[in-house]
């Protein structure tokens, strides 16, 4: 319970952070005539509404399993950070739009950078302190969503950093024309934060393994196992902020039905009291059918 509320705490301190910033960057791009400023508001848009959709995935993925969708609603954040990294990417390709008609057509218009100076530098700060939280609760709830939101967090300190040091650089040397440059280089850098999260979220929607780190990790645990003979066909996948473990345990033939059930109590708490939120299925079979079923 009070993992979810902190989840649901992190995602409306990006929501409100973002409303703000939308309109104060809108504010200061239409005074300064600035093309990165724009695109930058663009991008707290593109923000605010994946914080919306990640809220709503946060919410509805912690409502229990029902009979429409009996393995839980884990799979709604892995969903959610799918369009979120959709959502950035098309942010980023209307900056690109918007940055190259400038400089090609050569629309370099005088800029006055001093409010958006003060803008990008509330915006950065802020953004430090959202995705830093962000990252925090990701963390610790094996959220994707929550980690997409996060990660887009901190592409936008970068982006706010780049476009505060290219106002600061305009308003020196009164060169126009890197108003257009720092949009390109802000795009790029949105341009991989995008798909760094659909390439993540794609492999947990079509149940890609989790990382090697966590394999050998239930690798080790199985392994001390002495009760065991054995194990095969070892699984594991993203459900959205959980893990599904699968795997096949050889034991004694004249085992106990009882006995055998309490060694798969034990390393299914042994998992999830070493390595996080995991639901683990485990199969046993008699030590006997261990070389034939090879």
């Amino acid at each position: 319970m009070e993992i979810n509320l902190q989840k649901k705490l992190a995602i409306c301190l990006s929501l409100t952070f973002n409303l703000i910033v939308i309109v104060l960057k809108l504010i200061a791009g239409y005074i300064s005539g600035s093309i990165c400023l724009l695109s930058e508001a663009v991008h707290s848009v593109a923000d605010c509404l994946a914080s919306s959709i990640t809220f709503f995935a946060i919410k509805r993925s912690s409502t229990p399993a029902d009979a429409d969708h009996p393995f839980g609603h884990g799979k709604y954040e892995d969903m959610a950070g799918f369009i979120e990294g959709v959502m950035i990417i098309f942010a980023s390709a209307f900056i690109l739009y918007e940055a190259s008609k400038k400089i090609i057509f050569g629309y370099h218009e005088n800029i006055d950078s001093t409010f958006g100076i003060y803008v990008m530098a509330i915006a950065m700060l802020g953004n430090i302190i959202a995705s830093t939280y962000s990252s925090y609760v990701a963390k610790k709830s094996n959220s994707i969503s929550l980690y997409a939101d996060a990660q887009h967090l901190k592409t936008d300190v970068y982006s706010s950093l780049g476009v505060l040091i290219g106002l600061i650089a305009i308003k020196i040397t009164g060169l126009n024309i890197l108003d257009a440059i720092i949009a390109l280089i802000v795009a790029g850098i949105i341009f991989k934060a995008g798909f760094l999260i659909i390439k993540q979220t794609l492999n947990n929607l079509l149940d890609g393994s989790v990382s090697y780190k966590k394999i050998f990790e239930i690798n080790n645990i199985l392994h001390s196992c002495e009760e065991i003979k054995g194990y095969k066909n070892l699984k594991a996948r993203n459900l959205g902020p959980m893990v599904r473990v699968e795997v096949t345990i050889f034991v004694e033939d004249d085992m106990k039905i009882s006995q055998c059930h309490t060694i798969c109590d034990n390393i299914e708490k042994r998992i999830n009291d070493e390595i996080g939120n995991i639901d683990v299925i485990i199969h046993a079979e008699p030590v006997s059918l261990q070389n034939i079923n090879k």
